[in-house]
């Protein structure tokens, strides 16, 4: 390793607050396939690296789902935890990390705009996340994952666990035995290019919710979200 490229990862270094004791395990997290393979040396790539890290992230975020809500369900878990492990989640990671600055491409690789490719930066996160554990330990993986996609956890727990609203109350009542969710029809008003629904959902009987939508599915997922805040599981 030349020491253009140590000062490279030191730069990265103070971006990840993260200092390596083996600088290697970082020069291979930010080593594509691409380039290694045209390397004389066989210098090592990330693709194993990511393959632990994809496991070790999904413990992290597991864990910490498992620990930090107590009443949600395991297919609320999952849907959650799909949220902020997903392609799309560790690309934004690795945008705010500047992964693309620092991660050695093939010339072919690079000038096919490899650098802003989302597959080649999710990767990277991931490897990068191995390289720690296997430098630092899960203390030190477990820090910089929950640091670094701190924004994706809580817009994931706060807004997206409740993209269907309907199946969350539904998977509420059961998990605690709270009885029978039906949902009726109210009214329907607006001529048939723009109309306007309004829903009711009732538990055992009992009002708990109400909503308007352009449809009746629409309109069920709004009275199943006043339904929730009612029940007190969100705020308003």
């Amino acid at each position: 390793m030349d020491d253009v490229r140590l000062k490279s990862l030191h730069e990265f270094e103070e971006i990840i607050n993260y200092k390596f004791l083996d600088k290697q395990l970082l020069n291979t997290a930010l080593t594509h396939s691409s380039y290694a393979r045209g390397q004389e040396d066989h210098q090592p790539y990330n693709e194993r690296l990511e393959f632990l890290g994809d496991s070790i992230l999904s413990m992290i975020i597991s864990f910490h789902l498992f620990s930090r809500l107590k009443d949600i369900s395991e297919g609320q878990m999952t849907r959650i935890r799909a949220n902020i492990v997903c392609e799309k989640s560790l690309y934004d990671i690795a945008k705010r990390l500047k992964i693309g600055d620092y991660i050695y491409l093939s010339k072919g690789e690079e000038n096919t705009g490899g650098r802003k490719r989302v597959s080649i930066l999710a990767d990277a996160v991931e490897a990068l996340i191995a390289a720690i554990y296997l430098d630092g330990g899960m203390e030190k993986a477990e820090k910089f994952v929950l640091t670094v996609m701190k924004e994706n956890i809580e817009s994931s727990i706060k807004n997206r666990m409740y993209n269907d609203y309907k199946s969350f109350l539904q998977e509420y009542v059961q998990k605690h035995n709270m009885g029978i969710i039906e949902y009726k029809l109210l009214s329907e008003r607006g001529p048939d290019h723009s109309k306007e629904f309004q829903m009711a959902v009732f538990l055992n009987d009992k009002l708990i919710g109400e909503g308007t939508g352009k449809s009746k599915k629409d309109a069920q997922q709004s009275a199943a979200r006043n339904a929730i805040a009612s029940i007190g599981l969100i705020h308003e």
